[in-house]
């Protein structure tokens, strides 16, 4: 896959995100299969028992319960001691991470650009319900770590900037260590909530080890696969020398229609093979092509999914 030749890469967040899609992005919310118990009082609702506005459900008096909390009007129906219970209004994080290796600046339309947009309408609805977000860019840098930078615990409509800026300032090049960097995510993340993570999950160490770091510890991860038109159905022929853009390796080869049958057939079994493994481990996949419009894979694909509502 050939890198863009020429790109015209974001500067602000009206390069990210325009006035239509924001005005599409407002009435959603991020949504869970699971129940979360965040640090702090937010907008989401949870079934732990509190106290709260919300009435929820009774249980039986126990001793060394709350008597402030005893139902008086059931006790004189009933004769018998009763509790109210509440719901209680839990905090939700958003945790975005996103491939910066140069095998994500591909393809026509960008992949890389596609991320940071996805990622910012992503960040967006978190950012105006009040969730706690956090960013994290993955890459090539000295020490091994995997992690180029992160922005973290955002808040409110008025961090929109800063996250948009950070998102600009991020420059796709070299590989990634794909474990190392799943590993420092999994022991920085705080509270419980949604990641997602998005990537063409194109490592040469591979993805099960880095990923397998990530289950669990409260979050639900949604994997996001972008791959290039260009990737699924390629256009090129002839003898030709290829070079890794990320490690350098070369090799020569001579692209014919049967190799490009047996490619796109190592694609798809590749891609299958990347979601049986979320699959089982109850994670969730979903591959998107970068021509797709943002406000699809959000408005769209991602409701059906269930990570927005």
């Amino acid at each position: 896959m050939l890198r863009t030749a020429t790109i015209t890469r974001p500067k602000a967040v009206e390069d990210l995100l325009s006035a239509e899609l924001i005005a599409k992005l407002d009435p959603l919310d991020l949504s869970s299969k699971r129940v979360f118990f965040g640090k702090l009082k937010g907008e989401r609702r949870s079934k732990k028992r509190g106290q709260s506005v919300e009435f929820a459900d009774h249980r039986q008096y126990a001793t060394g319960d709350d008597i402030r909390h005893i139902d008086w009007n059931i006790y004189a129906r009933l004769d018998q001691l009763f509790l109210k219970l509440f719901l209680e209004e839990e905090d939700l994080s958003l945790s975005i991470v996103l491939d910066c290796s140069a095998s994500a600046d591909c393809g026509e339309p960008n992949k890389f650009l596609f991320m940071q947009r996805a990622a910012a309408a992503m960040g967006y609805i978190g950012l105006v319900n009040l969730n706690r977000v956090t960013v994290t860019a993955m890459g090539e840098r000295e020490g091994g770590s995997g992690i180029l930078g992160a922005i973290r615990d955002l808040r409110g409509r008025r961090r929109l900037h800063d996250m948009c800026s950070f998102l600009c300032a991020q420059q796709p090049t070299g590989g990634v260590h794909f474990k190392d960097a799943c590993e420092r995510i999994a022991l920085t993340r705080r509270g419980k909530g949604v990641m997602l993570v998005f990537s063409d999950f194109f490592f040469k160490e591979g993805y099960e080890e880095g990923l397998r770091r990530l289950v669990g510890h409260g979050y639900d991860v949604f994997c996001i696969q972008v791959l290039s038109p260009q990737e699924i159905e390629p256009s090129i022929t002839g003898d030709l020398r290829l070079k890794d853009i990320e490690d350098a390796d070369q090799a020569e080869v001579t692209i014919s229609a049967p190799l490009l049958k047996r490619y796109k057939a190592n694609l798809s079994a590749y891609c299958k093979q990347l979601e049986l493994f979320c699959l089982r481990r109850d994670m969730n996949l979903l591959t998107v092509r970068s021509d797709t419009p943002v406000e699809v894979l959000v408005l769209d694909y991602l409701r059906r999914k269930g990570v927005v509502k």
